[in-house]
């Protein structure tokens, strides 16, 4: 991993561990997989954080553009998915 995680100044550090473990977890479904719940877990502590749709896509597009990884089509996903399924992207 060569690349940043996107994060704000504002956030509490309790805050930037959270989102940066969102961001890890949309990793591990790429590369390894991982179970729905888990993902959406770290997802809705994300929201918690960033509640608002435009700042969740801003961040979204720079850890992609950063890491070739799209959250919006991981949550997607997971979204469709039922609990206790494994969520892998290729």
């Amino acid at each position: 991993m060569d690349y940043s995680y996107p994060f704000s100044y504002d956030w509490t550090t309790q805050e930037i561990i959270d989102v940066i473990k969102f961001f890890e977890a949309i990793e591990t479904v790429y590369e390894k997989g991982m179970e729905r719940e888990q993902l959406m877990n770290a997802y809705r502590r994300f929201k918690e954080i960033v509640p608002s749709k435009s700042e969740e896509r801003k961040l979204c597009d720079e850890f992609e553009n950063a890491s070739g990884y799209s959250s919006y089509h991981v949550v997607k996903k997971a979204k469709e998915a039922k609990n206790g399924d494994w969520i892998r992207m290729e």
